[in-house]
Order: structure tokens, then C-alpha cells, then sequence
């Protein structure tokens, strides 16, 4: 079982969720919450991670503005989420990012990021900015960023995962990280926004469990 750790970084000091495997880590994993906070949904996808072998870290990124934010998914906390989001902002959510990877690095494992919705998009970021193999859920607001140059000549791996009726992501939206990253494998879902919560409306078990199985075998070949 997972527990909460004090992590420093450039926006002062945050908490993360810290969930480690039973054998010695197959590789380092930074959690990228949605704008909801590190609440019981993303505390578990850590937890699951864990059990895949992965020594995980999920940071709380709206500690900077707000901390202990656990929110649900009705129309309210969507709204409360946007702000806090809005608040932190794209740049010191990935430098808090990077500090939960140096950590894990700093431990001797090769690290990569997972990110759901508004994390989608930070992880994108992480691996523009640092390097980071990624995995990103439904980013919707990953576009204006596609023209980012990666820091190193050559970025790290990078899979996208997208729900074929998320209202939030259009196709042209996917074409264009298509035009953006050719060697990127982008997989599209018969879902919407959110597929692999299963506390959202748009939760879809067979999506989330290919999505996953996916995930896996990318985090297995980028941090080997």
C-alpha cells in the first residue's frame, strides 16, 4: 500500500503519492493526475503500477495554489479543477514532474511519465523538456505544444492514447500529433474523454484494459 511523501522541487515543497512494487523495480513511473488531484482514482492507477513492478510517484501538482485537493468528477469539481489547473500552469507543473523523475532517477531507475487528461498533456512536456519516455491519455491541450523542439536531437519514446468520441480532442486534433510525431504510435478508441477512470461517465472497460495492456508493453520496452 501506497503512502504520502513530502517532495521537493522548484515550486516549493508538494506531496506525492509513493507506491513501490514487492520486488525490486523494474523502472521508475511519475503519475500524472487529471485536473481532479491525486485523488482515489489516480492514488489506484499508482497502486496498479506498482503491482506491474514500478516504483511510482504521483504528485500532487495544485499544492502550489491549493493543497490536499481531492476532487470528484460532476460538473462542479470539473470547474474548480480548471482553475487550479489554470493556476499552476503548464511550466511548473512539469518542473514539479521533473523533480519527482530526478528522485527516482536519483535511486538508479530509468524513469518515464504517465499522464491522464490535463497530465496527458504535462506528460507530452516531460518528454519534450526532459527527456522523459511518456504515455499520454487523452491530452486535450497538447496541440499548441506540438511545435515545442525536443531539448535532446532526438526525443525519447512517446505513446498517445485518444477516445474516438472525446468531444475535447477533434480528429484534426489527432492528425496534426500525427504530422507532428510520424513514429509515434497513436492508438484511438471506441470511447470518450476519460475512458480509463472508471469513476467518469465515459469509463469503457475494454478500451481501458487494451490502453493498459498497451501502456505496459511500451513502459516495459522504453525503460528496459
Amino acid at each position: 500500500m501506497g503512502h504520502w511523501i513530502d517532495l521537493d522541487t522548484p515550486a516549493g515543497t508538494v506531496a506525492a503519492w509513493r507506491a513501490d512494487p514487492s520486488a525490486v523495480p523494474r523502472g521508475g513511473l511519475v503519475v500524472i493526475q487529471e485536473i481532479f488531484g491525486v485523488n482515489a482514482h489516480i492514488r489506484d492507477v499508482a497502486e496498479r503500477f506498482a503491482q506491474a513492478g514500478y516504483a511510482v510517484l504521483a504528485p500532487a501538482l495544485f499544492d502550489p495554489v491549493e493543497r490536499g485537493v481531492e476532487l470528484g468528477y460532476d460538473q462542479s469539481a470539473a470547474a474548480r479543477g480548471v482553475e487550479l489547473r489554470n493556476a499552476v500552469g503548464f511550466d511548473r507543473a512539469t518542473e514539479i514532474v521533473g523533480a519527482a523523475a530526478h528522485v527516482l532517477q536519483g535511486e538508479g531507475l530509468r524513469t518515464g511519465t504517465v499522464g491522464f487528461c490535463w497530465g496527458g498533456s504535462v506528460a507530452f512536456l516531460a518528454n519534450t523538456r526532459l527527456d522523459l519516455p511518456a504515455v499520454s491519455y487523452y491530452g486535450a491541450r497538447t496541440v499548441p505544444f506540438l511545435t515545442e523542439p525536443p531539448r535532446a536531437p532526438v526525443r525519447a519514446p512517446i505513446l498517445f492514447h485518444f477516445g474516438r468520441h472525446d468531444g475535447s480532442i477533434p480528429p484534426e486534433a489527432i492528425e496534426q500529433h500525427r504530422q507532428a510525431l510520424p513514429i509515434a504510435p497513436i492508438y484511438i478508441y471506441e470511447a470518450g474523454h476519460g475512458f480509463n477512470c472508471n469513476l467518469r461517465a465515459d469509463y469503457d472497460a475494454d478500451s481501458a484494459a487494451l490502453a493498459w495492456t498497451r501502456t505496459l508493453d511500451f513502459l516495459a520496452d522504453s525503460l528496459k
